[in-house]
């Protein structure tokens, strides 16, 4: 079975589309790369790597990696971003390509939710490629109301990420979000349809 890619931009509904499919295809693999990433930077090796990289800033008196500051760095400094993406993102690529090559051959679908799978290349390991897109200001208004941040800090965010405009370019497949839950299922129910069709057209 096929390996889909499901990307789109911060807070367009990539979590809600793949609940939608999890709901419709329970036995279907899903990896999750933002979860891989919160396991990776809890492994030691990584820790040293991001100490060494971005200080004790980052580490709260415990040692546990203080998410907030990260992201605060992150977003608003592009080398310091780049930097933390060449520590994580090799390991999330190198484990969720091991994944979708064990998966091919499986009787069900193989998901890999991954944000930046155009900024890192991975759309060269998927079989297609789904970006879950909404308009400016209903993306802008989720981001805002889901990290509970001021208007232009979101701008930021969103502005730090490939535009969503380059990705819809790029992708197989767009899921429009401007609606609600209900619209979205429809569409992953359409897609997937599609996908059972045509799976095995495709060498």
């Amino acid at each position: 079975m096929p390996a889909i890619g499901i990307t789109g931009g911060i807070s367009t509904g990539k979590s809600t589309f793949c609940e939608c499919l999890r709901e419709i295809l329970p036995g279907a693999k899903f990896f999750d790369a933002d979860a891989v990433a919160r396991y990776l930077v809890d492994l030691e090796e990584v820790k040293q790597e991001l100490l060494a990289k971005f200080g004790f800033g980052i580490f709260s008196r415990n040692g546990d990696l203080n998410r907030d500051a990260v992201r605060a760095i992150i977003f608003q400094d592009a080398v310091k971003r780049q930097a933390l993406e060449q520590i994580l993102h090799p390991r999330i690529r190198r484990q969720w390509s091991v994944e979708a090559d064990r998966h091919r051959t499986s009787s069900e679908f193989f998901f890999a939710d991954i944000p930046l799978l155009y900024e890192t290349g991975g759309e060269t390991l998927c079989d297609r490629v789904v970006v879950v897109a909404c308009s400016p200001d209903i993306q802008l208004a989720n981001l805002m109301g889901r990290m509970k941040i001021e208007r232009a800090s979101a701008e930021a965010m969103i502005k730090s990420q490939m535009p969503l405009e380059e990705k819809i370019k790029r992708a197989d497949h767009v899921a429009w979000n401007n609606g609600d839950r209900a619209v979205l299922a429809e569409q992953a129910v359409s897609l997937l349809e599609l996908w059972r069709q045509e799976k095995w057209t495709k060498s």
